[in-house]
């Protein structure tokens, strides 16, 4: 019997053990591959990761590689066709395409230039994400520096999200005092209640934007010319070797709505307020004034006579207080229409507590206006409608005028048309009205009319070709001009065409697809209408991207490399000037008419995005005739690396 017992013992015993340790692998195993299958289940389709505009529209965030992401792959992150950038990264762009220009019948602070690069409340983005996501963007500049951009939003639960995202630029440039050193900060925050019946957007931004001013090449010869000594662009006579300028802007903004009956109905009453405090200064700054010449003991230079001949800083301020009121009536079948009134508070100002004298001409300091407009809009939203109306007038001493009509119909996910309408009557802006300077020139005080706009646009994107079309009639235009017919001057008032300009634009996209293969094409045609050359444009601008795309390394990563071609014909570009950061009409020498091609080879790993750009690689062997404006030339040959990487987690 003790025999059997201890038999029976060391069996069970074996019998534990044999359960314990073969089965345990396997329990292991079994445990892991359900844990893991857990997590995949867990993580949430890219589709849920939204963000979207004051204006509701929604989009996914995108983390694919295709040939649009290589066209936003830049500073400003965005397709930049149209807009021609100067040759150090950070600093302003000219304009190719005159229909990207956007009217506001608002008076702005000016400065227009340094605008391509500050974030405005239209370019802010909110989201909503499932869990908390990253991105990362890196981008090499052309001398000395880096292009940052990070970005991080977290949702603390379904109702309430907030981001913080800083973008940041510093490049020395290949020419003389070029150095761009930018950054911008934004801070945004979105909540609702479970309900819905209340919910409310929120951004601060904290915004500069810094570069040195060359004033552009002195001699274009050397430039254009054989001499390998100016291959070394540094070795290049400028204009400005001390001047500065600077654009700093902070913002607060916030839009709330609440509805006032307690669920969400077929019929619903909606109150909503925005409200946008915004504070605005510029500077423009010479440690040293240089002559270009000297008549009867006047000292000229490239601006004209000066009132003091050391160091000086010109600098101009504005604050900008804006709120809107709105009580709207939603019917869930025939749309939302509502009635709001709007006040904006806008001082324009410099530090001077009297009237500034140049010349015994007195120029006042500061510039103020009070606006109110009423007005009412309509919203309709149904199946493959969507459609949005909106009328407003001053009933203040100020007129402004404002009436638009979008409307889009979405045939289907690959065809969709749009139409837009705008009648715009515009208050200038305050650069325009008021400026003070050292330089007596840029001394003036006007009272010029208002701007009047129509504009109707219509737009077709299709499976088979993308096209839009533009038509504006501008009467009363405002521009800026250049009193001197020499080249080495700019002497540069605002004026006002009393005629009527005429614009067209018909822009086609068409990518053409073979296999591997593809060949992306945009083109803009473009003519005005007008008694003098005031809004100058290229007839063509064309950029056309052929390219090959393919898994490599077991479908491990995904390849696109290709080659493209940017090109507008040639005709007489706005030049700059720096010391009011706005581009005037000239129509003395045309730039253009010249070949650009950028070869790349990017990839794809997982959510993360690697680009390679040989830009200019034309200009290794062709004359040097690129220019962006009429004395600043293009950027030369330059290597590109960069990622854009995100993190889900």
């Amino acid at each position: 019997m003790k025999n059997l017992l201890t038999a029976l013992f060391f069996a069970i015993t074996f019998t534990f053990w044999a359960q314990d340790n073969v089965p345990k692998k396997e329990k292991l195993m079994r445990k892991t591959l359900e844990q893991k299958q857990k997590e995949e289940s867990q993580k949430a389709p890219i589709a849920w990761y939204k963000k979207y505009t004051l204006e509701k529209d929604t989009v996914a965030v995108d983390t694919s590689l295709t040939i649009k992401s290589l066209y936003k792959f830049n500073y400003l992150k965005r397709d930049t066709f149209g807009l021609l950038a100067f040759s150090n990264d950070g600093q302003p762009y000219n304009q190719l395409n005159f229909g990207l220009t956007q009217f506001k019948t608002l008076p702005s602070f000016g400065h227009n230039a340094k605008q391509y690069a500050y974030y405005n409340p239209e370019d802010i983005l909110y989201y909503n994400v499932p869990t908390p996501v990253t991105e990362l963007f890196y981008k090499s500049v052309v001398e000395q520096g880096q292009n940052v951009d990070a970005f991080i939003s977290v949702n603390t639960s379904k109702q309430f999200n907030i981001s913080v995202n800083y973008r940041g630029i510093r490049s020395l440039g290949k020419y003389l005092n070029q150095l761009s050193s930018n950054g911008n900060f934004t801070l945004t925050s979105s909540y609702f209640t479970k309900n819905k019946r209340y919910a409310i957007n929120f951004h601060f931004t904290g915004q500069d934007i810094s570069n040195n001013e060359n004033g552009g090449i002195t001699t274009p010869s050397d430039y254009e010319g054989s001499n390998s000594e100016f291959t070394n662009r540094a070795r290049l006579a400028v204009f400005l070797t001390d001047a500065k300028s600077f654009l700093k802007g902070k913002r607060v903004f916030f839009e709330h709505q609440f509805r006032i009956n307690p669920k969400d109905a077929q019929n619903n009453v909606l109150l909503s307020h925005i409200f946008n405090y915004e504070h605005k200064f510029y500077e423009y700054s010479q440690s040293s004034l240089s002559a270009l010449s000297q008549t009867s003991g006047i000292n000229n230079y490239r601006f004209g006579t000066a009132l003091a001949n050391n160091g000086f800083k010109d600098q101009s301020r504005n604050n900008n207080l804006y709120n809107k009121a709105s009580l709207s009536y939603e019917n869930k079948t025939i749309g939302t229409i509502g009635f709001f009134i709007e006040n904006t508070i806008n001082t324009y100002y410099y530090n001077n507590l009297s009237d500034y004298i140049v010349n015994t001409t007195p120029i006042s300091s500061q510039l103020k206006n009070n606006i109110t407009s009423i007005g009412g809009q309509y919203q309709y939203i149904k199946n493959k409608w969507k459609g949005t109306f909106m009328v407003s007038n001053a009933i203040s001493q100020k007129t402004v005028r404002n009436l638009t009509a979008n409307l889009q119909y979405k045939l289907n996910e690959k065809n969709n048309f749009s139409f837009a309408y705008e009648n715009l009557s515009k208050l200038p802006d305050n650069i325009y009205s008021l400026s003070q300077s050292n330089y007596t020139t840029y001394n003036w005080e006007n009272n010029f009319q208002n701007q009047k706009i129509n504009a109707l646009s219509a737009r077709a994107n299709t499976q088979w070709a993308n096209a839009e079309v533009k038509i504006t009639t501008l009467d009363d235009y405002l521009y800026f001009s250049n009193l001197s017919t020499d080249f080495n001057y700019q002497l540069i008032t605002p004026k006002q065409f009393s005629g009527t300009i005429k614009y067209l634009s018909v822009k086609a996209e068409k990518e053409i697809k073979y296999r591997k293969w593809a060949l992306d094409n945009t083109v803009l045609f473009q003519q005005t209408v007008q008694n003098e050359a005031i809004v100058n444009v290229p007839k063509f601008t064309t950029r056309n991207s052929l390219y090959y795309s393919n898994y490599v390394f077991k479908r491990a990563m995904y390849l696109q490399t290709g080659i493209t071609l940017n090109y507008f014909t040639s005709y007489y570009a706005n030049d700059y000037n720096p010391v009011l950061s706005e581009f005037f009409v000239q129509n003395s020498k045309k730039i253009g008419n010249y070949p650009v091609l950028d070869i790349f080879a990017n990839a794809r790993i997982r959510q993360t995005r690697i680009f390679f750009i040989a830009e200019h690689l034309n200009s290794l062997f062709s004359q040097n005739k690129n220019y962006v404006t009429p004395n600043m030339p293009y950027r030369d040959f330059v290597l590109r690396v960069g990622l854009v990487w995100n993190f889900f987690q």
